[in-house]
């Protein structure tokens, strides 16, 4: 029986020859792909600005960055989430303070954002509010605009962690909005790891609404360099008297930056993947349409977590709520027995503020919502090349598990 993982890249040949034209071409790294990737991707999301890079953890890095937090500057990040959101707070010296979430969703709402906020002056009595991380969970946006709102009240940035939310969309008063756009928020993060929505192996994405912003993002991602002669501050150095010209190989370093650069080859890859997104995006509603239906008569002591409002997801995860007690059984006995069945699934997430890394720095703090969610969320299997019956198969497993 064909072992059914919570999450799976999609491969197909287009994508094998995309690589292989990569690997034949003049530049493996830093040439035009990249470029043609980040056209790629401004043109699927609506994003004025796109800024490839490394991986999700160097895409929430560099917008900590680009926006210049730093120490005295607090971060407010939702307890579920993975490290990384509240990590590229500490890489670049900010303090956390670690928000709330809905027990049903796993979503920040912003009421969780104005208790954390109202926190900020018990817990760092010197800090200044000054981001929010909202993470859009298993691909459902948070309420984005009144937290922008929040935000801008209190004269913060507004980081969306979009690595679960490529192609989603979400309705405001004025309209539809594609995740990515930077409509509420200053910059948007995503990740390109194989379970995500398309796969490079490793890769991340920034976008913006702010040329400026991405003018930084492009420096930082790259060790701080710059080659743009309108930039240059050292004219001894960058200008050859002799030629009164600009030296072809000059480049300054003004600010510490990084090595984030995404390769070519990736580039490829993604280009190639983003041909296939909209499919990704059916065949993703269309499993969990399918979920949503088969999963139903196992309510109340097993159901799919709540639909955010005003939000067409498509869904990275396909996360459900099991009340365990009424089942008799443990989660790692459900997920130990459905993995002899051939279903893994997977947990999403330990809340963060209970590493020991944020406990020793921050202390204990009860965060009821994402207890709860905690302790019962679990992830099904959910990617597109799932099979007709698969669903079923993980359903029938279930059924077999909890009865």
């Amino acid at each position: 029986m064909t072992f059914l993982p919570y999450g799976r890249q999609y491969i197909d040949q287009d994508d094998i020859d995309a690589v292989a034209r990569a690997l034949q071409a003049d530049y493996l790294t830093t040439g035009p792909t990249v470029g043609e990737f980040e056209r790629a991707f401004c043109a699927a999301t609506g994003a004025p600005f796109a800024a490839a890079c490394s991986n999700g953890t160097a895409a929430l890095h560099l917008a900590a960055l680009a926006l210049g937090l730093g120490p005295g500057d607090v971060c407010v990040v939702p307890a579920v989430t993975f490290l990384a959101t509240a990590n590229c707070a500490r890489y670049v010296g900010a303090d956390v303070v670690f928000a709330d979430v809905d027990p049903e969703t796993g979503l920040m709402r912003p009421e969780d954002l104005e208790a954390a906020v109202a926190r900020i002056p018990q817990i760092h009595p010197e800090g200044r509010f000054r981001a929010v991380l909202p993470v859009h969970l298993a691909g459902q946006t948070v309420a984005l605009a009144p937290i922008a709102e929040i935000a801008r009240r209190h004269d913060a940035f507004v980081i969306e962690d979009a690595c679960h939310a490529l192609g989603t969309e979400y309705e405001t008063a004025e309209g539809g909005v594609q995740v990515g756009t930077c409509t509420h928020s200053d910059l948007a993060c995503f990740s390109f790891h194989p379970v995500k929505t398309i796969a490079l192996g490793e890769g991340g994405m920034v976008t913006s609404a702010d040329p400026e912003l991405q003018r930084k993002l492009a420096r930082q991602r790259s060790h701080g360099m710059t080659r743009d002669p309108d930039a240059f501050v050292n004219t001894e150095l960058a200008v050859d008297p002799a030629q009164a010209g600009v030296n072809p190989w000059y480049y300054e370093m003004q600010e510490i930056g990084f090595n984030y650069r995404l390769t070519d080859i990736q580039a490829a890859l993604g280009i190639s993947q983003l041909r296939k997104l909209d499919w990704f995006k059916a065949q993703r509603r269309a499993l969990a349409a399918r979920y949503d239906v088969a999963l139903a008569p196992l309510a109340p002591v097993l159901r799919p977590i709540a639909k955010a409002p005003g939000c067409a997801p498509v869904l990275h995860l396909y996360e459900v709520l099991m009340d365990f007690t009424a089942i008799g059984r443990t989660r790692a006995q459900v997920v130990k027995a459905l993995h002899a069945k051939g279903i893994g699934t997977q947990v999403h997430y330990i809340p963060v503020n209970r590493q020991p890394y944020y406990e020793d720095i921050y202390g204990r703090r009860a965060l009821p919502g994402a207890e709860s969610f905690y302790a019962s969320c679990l992830s099904l299997p959910l990617f597109p090349a799932m099979q007709d019956g698969d669903v079923e198969r993980v359903v029938q497993a279930l059924q077999e598990v909890i009865a």
